[in-house]
């Protein structure tokens, strides 16, 4: 039947119909298309929401660790030295940085007789390491004792040691010869003894050689073995190396 009426239609009447099956195909096609296109982007959506971004942990999560060194500050730099110092009177005692040091007459015993506002005027010099030896100074003389506050003072040949606030810095001793607290305050030799001569300034760093092992390895830099010629062999009739 539907043949014996597209027979029956007219030439024109076929094309139209032709014409709108075709347009009716394409729509459905494009219909198709635009659903497989939603269905399939749908899960990558979802996926993409699904996972937790690389930049989801803040830094500051991590906290910065402690500074170096700020646990055990100062633990490495407690050491004292005693050194020597040339002075018109001859050598005398001093710290690393070229400081007076003085002992005490009323000391005895081996212990300090200085304390409260005589500690002020005197401060001991104290160490919270090892006590080392330079210049002129004998090592075996040096020692510490143990104030009532606790700190080691420093002592050479039994005689504790102070600096004096006077002092307006290395390489004077204004404090020599005084006698502030009731007794004498005087310079100290490598041997132990008091200095009793007058003495207001010195030269810091003096009365004596350094241990060599104070001098830094780079002062004499190797020369390399490239830089030293080689010795010519002598071509003269006697032969050797000249």
């Amino acid at each position: 039947m539907a043949n014996s009426m597209w027979k029956r239609m007219s030439p024109a009447a076929r094309l139209a119909t032709g014409v709108g099956g075709a347009a009716a195909v394409a729509v459905l096609a494009a219909a198709c298309a635009s659903g497989g296109g939603s269905s399939s982007s749908a899960p990558t959506s979802s996926a993409s929401t699904s996972l937790a971004p690389a930049s989801s942990a803040p830094a500051s999560s991590a906290p910065a660790g402690t500074p170096a060194g700020s646990s055990s500050s100062g633990s490495a730099s407690g050491a004292t030295v005693i050194t020597t110092a040339t002075t018109s009177a001859g050598t005398v005692l001093t710290n690393g940085s070229g400081r007076a040091v003085y002992l005490w007459t009323k000391d005895s015993g081996g212990t300090s007789a200085c304390s409260g506002a005589c500690a002020g005027a005197w401060p001991p010099v104290t160490t919270t390491g090892t006590v080392t030896a330079a210049g002129g100074a004998v090592a075996s003389d040096l020692g510490t004792i143990t104030r009532s506050d606790g700190t080691k003072q420093v002592t050479y040949d039994g005689h504790p040691l102070y600096y004096f606030v006077g002092d307006s810095g290395p390489g004077t001793a204004s404090g020599q010869g005084s006698d502030g607290f009731g007794a004498k305050w005087w310079l100290v030799s490598p041997s132990g003894s008091d200095v009793t001569a007058s003495v207001t300034s010195f030269t810091a760093g003096g009365g004596g050689a350094a241990p060599a092992s104070t001098a830094p390895a780079s002062s004499a830099p190797a020369v390399p073995a490239s830089t030293a010629p080689a010795p010519s062999k002598s071509t003269s009739a006697g032969g050797g190396w000249s």
